[in-house]
């Protein structure tokens, strides 16, 4: 068993001792309104982490019934996102985060943690094209030399990407298979040396004039100082044309992911809430986006909850913060989302399905699956329908895969780009 493993297998059971673990059914804190417990105070929270081992030949996540999948690629390095390409080509943007510094404990401990669980190791800083020829898919090399790349976007012949700290773009030729020509910048993206939530998630307007950039808090509650937040905990409007930006909507703590919900024409997102305060808070969320909405963070959370580690306090604040319009439950770490408009899989269109990463600040572990939220009239209704598991083993002590980023390719098959797993996956019907 490896150092970093077994360390985080001490730390595991000396700080699970400051916990009882979680005490609500996650189907509780899932939907428009979760319970939502006293909140609680660590220096650390409570872990729980599962050893990172990879797929063994012929492993593979299991899906529900009627469903088939199939892997497409592998011996990536930290594959994070998909883009399908109108020719039918997949683009994939491989990456880890930025280096950071390891001042503080928590710090330290956290490096130790994504070790272990398959979450370290060095990115690619690339994206990968795959390209089905005659049902078997080729990989090719696509764009080297990126920083952390995340989002992607082709806008006609133009494809954005969004790196750690910058949103660039690149001419696109159709047929392509590698792009040598540099990169050029539309506009700086807030980064630095701490960069806490580097990945940039990143959605283009319907008429392709503007750029939607999802940007992560730069610490956990503002330990970082609140001048570390520039920009930050936000979603980012961007000019596609010159570059220039505003603030769209602010206080949500991590956008991983953006998307247009079809029914209403409107933004979505996907949001990793706050940790440290127990298994049970905060609900991580999917909501509606409004412009010039206010979502809470640092100050509240699911509304007008106050956090009160966040400090000085903001009443002005909480008053205007918007209540999410639907929990997936606490500490499932969404990344990937993706209202599905194709036929290969009837049943599950006109809803969205969202890619929990999984917990680590939790007792018993959550996420760690894909799953699908029916929606009515633009909004979600139910519970939501694993789709894909199978990536945390039974006994929740050894992690396979880890999803991230959702596509649909032109054939209606479901992909997912596997995080620890350096594989991307294709589900479709059976």
């Amino acid at each position: 068993m490896k150092k970093q493993t077994l360390i985080a297998m001490a730390l595991t059971a000396l700080l699970a001792g400051c916990d009882s673990g979680a005490q609500l059914d996650p189907q509780k804190q899932t939907g428009p309104n979760p319970e939502l417990p006293e909140a609680k105070n660590f220096f650390m929270p409570p872990m729980q982490v599962p050893e990172g081992v990879p797929w063994k030949q012929g492993e593979m996540p299991k899906v529900a019934q009627g469903l088939k999948i199939e892997k497409i690629a592998e011996n990536l390095k930290h594959p994070r996102q998909v883009l399908t390409l109108p020719n039918g080509d997949v683009l994939v943007a491989e990456a880890n985060g930025p280096a950071k510094p390891t001042t503080r404990p928590k710090q330290l401990i956290m490096g130790i943690v994504q070790k272990a669980s398959g979450k370290g190791g060095e990115g690619g800083n690339r994206i990968t094209l795959l390209r089905n020829v005659n049902g078997k898919w080729e990989q090719h090399t696509f764009i080297e030399n990126l920083f952390s790349p995340f989002g992607m976007q082709l806008i006609g012949n133009t494809l954005y990407v969004a790196n750690a700290d910058s949103l660039v773009k690149f001419p696109y030729q159709e047929g392509e298979t590698e792009i040598r020509t540099p990169p050029q910048l539309v506009t700086d993206l807030p980064g630095g040396p701490i960069n806490h939530h580097w990945t940039k998630s990143l959605v283009a307007s319907p008429d392709g004039s503007k750029l939607y950039v999802g940007i992560g808090s730069n610490s956990n509650i503002t330990e970082n100082g609140i001048g570390a937040e520039y920009h930050r905990a936000a979603v980012l409007e961007v000019d596609a044309a010159t570059g220039a930006s505003r603030l769209y909507a602010t206080g949500l703590r991590n956008p991983t992911g953006l998307q247009w919900e079809p029914q209403s024409n409107r933004l979505w997102a996907i949001v990793n809430e706050r940790d440290e305060i127990g298994s049970d808070l905060v609900p991580d969320y999917m909501t509606a986006v409004q412009e010039n909405g206010f979502y809470g963070w640092p100050y509240s959370y699911f509304g007008q909850h106050v956090d009160t580690r966040a400090q000085p306090q903001r009443p002005d604040l909480v008053a205007k913060a918007i209540k999410p319009d639907y929990a997936l439950s606490s500490h499932v770490a969404p990344l990937g989302l993706l209202f599905y408009q194709a036929d290969n899989m009837p049943q599950y269109r006109g809803g969205a399905f969202v890619s929990e990463h999984g917990s680590w600040n939790r007792t018993p572990l959550n996420g760690y699956q894909v799953v699908w939220v029916k929606f009515e009239n633009g909004k979600p209704v139910g519970m939501p329908q694993p789709v894909v598991t199978g990536f945390l083993t039974d006994d929740q002590k050894q992690v396979r895969g880890l999803p991230v980023g959702l596509a649909a390719d032109r054939q209606g098959g479901l992909l997912i780009a596997d995080d620890a797993g350096n594989t991307v996956w294709r589900v479709s019907a059976k």
